[in-house]
């Protein structure tokens, strides 16, 4: 099948053959039809499926006809985070080139004035996230009562981060005639609820299974200790000797270890950039244009830039934490080996995350292996424990010697050491949690292999 066979507008067509496309994906095969003749649809899809354009250009298409009025927006996309929101921003742009409609996208991080005037100007299209929508409305500078189409699109995202509840209030606003297209990765039975309670006589359109991995990338698990610049060690280790690396993507659990990875990594020559959600727009959207341009080889992240992401061409992920949800570890991978390329994708499992590991292998039925490179790991930390921390990559030990070096005749720490020992105390209660989270250390990152997985696993140890 074609795109000439969906029902799509000529002007659509014109810049989907612009754009180089003439066969569409599964699930925009399914879709498109089902949105265009006004049907409510619930889409199931893995990310890199094409998810996008199968609500964007059917979308186009409805809008030929009518215009928006101010503050009266006539289709809303909800998405859960800045990054998606821009993305499909910029497939309206590249879809609808033929057409003057007025796309409008309200996220946070951006002027409030930029957007209330676009609002104004009237938005045919209005794209958002839950928490920027809501704001405006409260301060009366939106009315849902317009809205013709809603799209919640990444709706576990949305669960995974809280916006449940303001998704429920934000549909409410909307007209209750609407046509609501919702889409998600996978479908536990919280989201299947919401789905029932958000559609009239849905089509549902699945393609892959929900939570089954791409075929084309190639999985594989490293054994590591807890330590931090050990794991690091490890981590810039995979890096130097992986193969077909074009660019990677890292991804740590917390923002805290984003931060100290990427600065481990930028210590040690690497071009490497950062994305978590405490930066600000301006440094996000910097940042992702420097890695797509491939100015930036290296991308340390949390798992906001998991989900959606679409960057074609990067081969290599690397999740230096295992993700505590095993559904992130399906939409982790999936930045590689998209459009059809190999990828390659490396978890380093310390002794804490076996349970965490066991609930990936369940959920994708994948028979994951360990790597049969250990013992040059295990080489390469021996030296790296010989040498002792302080010789090590970590990046905080190094600093704090400087600044002592260079004020040695400073007697201001005397004072304060006579002082109630308030520093000590804190130091002291964060030793012992880091140390009780650490557990004993292995001898050797090839000794550590969970017992399950001599049960379910082949093993290259």
């Amino acid at each position: 099948m074609k795109f000439t066979d969906l029902g799509l507008s000529p002007k659509v067509l014109a810049a989907v053959e612009t754009a180089g496309y003439t066969e569409p994906t599964p699930i925009q095969e399914q879709s498109i039809p089902h949105v265009l003749d006004r049907r409510d649809v619930m889409g199931i899809a893995q990310t890199g499926t094409g998810k996008t354009a199968a609500f964007v250009l059917p979308m186009i298409s409805l809008s030929e006809k009518g215009r928006a009025r101010a503050r009266m927006p006539r289709t809303l996309i909800l998405e859960p985070t800045r990054e998606l929101a821009a993305q499909v921003e910029a497939n309206f742009e590249k879809y609808a080139a033929n057409h003057k409609l007025n796309v409008a996208l309200l996220i946070g991080g951006v002027s409030f004035e930029d957007q209330m005037k676009k609002l104004d100007r009237g938005a045919d299209v209005l794209i958002a996230t839950p928490g920027r929508l809501l704001d405006l409305f409260e301060r009366g500078r939106i009315l849902m009562t317009g809205v013709e189409i809603l799209v919640i699109d990444e709706a576990d995202r949305m669960l995974d981060m809280g916006f449940i509840p303001d998704i429920e209030r934000i549909v409410k606003m909307v007209p209750f005639t609407r046509q609501t297209l919702f889409f998600s990765a996978t479908m536990p039975p919280i989201i299947e609820k919401l789905a029932d309670q958000f559609l009239q006589n849905p089509v549902q359109v699945a393609v892959a299974a929900a939570a089954s991995t791409s075929k084309n990338i190639e999985q594989k698990l490293v054994s590591t200790p807890k330590k931090d610049f050990e794991k690091r060690a490890v981590l810039r280790d995979l890096i130097d000797n992986a193969e077909n690396l074009n660019n990677g993507i890292i991804f740590c659990n917390r923002k805290v270890d984003v931060a100290s990875t990427y600065r481990s990594l930028e210590k040690h020559g690497y071009s490497v950039g950062s994305l978590h959600g405490d930066m600000d727009q301006l440094t996000r959207t910097k940042t992702l244009d420097g890695f797509r341009a491939n100015d930036i080889k290296l991308l340390v992240a949390s798992d906001v830039a998991a989900r959606g992401l679409d960057i074609p061409d990067v081969s290599h992920v690397f999740n230096f934490d295992v993700p505590i949800h095993a559904e992130d570890y399906v939409h982790r991978i999936g930045r590689c080996g998209r459009a059809g390329r190999d990828g390659w994708a490396f978890t380093l499992v310390s002794p804490a995350d076996d349970k965490y590991l066991k609930a990936i292998l369940e959920l994708t039925g994948d028979k994951l292996e360990y790597t049969s490179d250990e013992t040059k790991f295990d080489e390469k930390l021996s030296k790296s424990r010989s040498r002792g921390p302080k010789k090590s990559d970590d990046a905080e030990k190094k600093p704090r010697t400087a600044k002592t070096k260079n004020r040695p005749e400073e007697k201001q720490p005397v004072e304060v050491a006579s002082q109630p020992a308030e520093k000590p105390k804190r130091e002291n209660r964060s030793r012992p949690s880091r140390s009780q989270d650490d557990g004993p250390t292995p001898k050797g990152l090839g000794d550590h292999v969970p017992a399950f997985l001599l049960q379910s696993t082949s093993l290259n140890n």
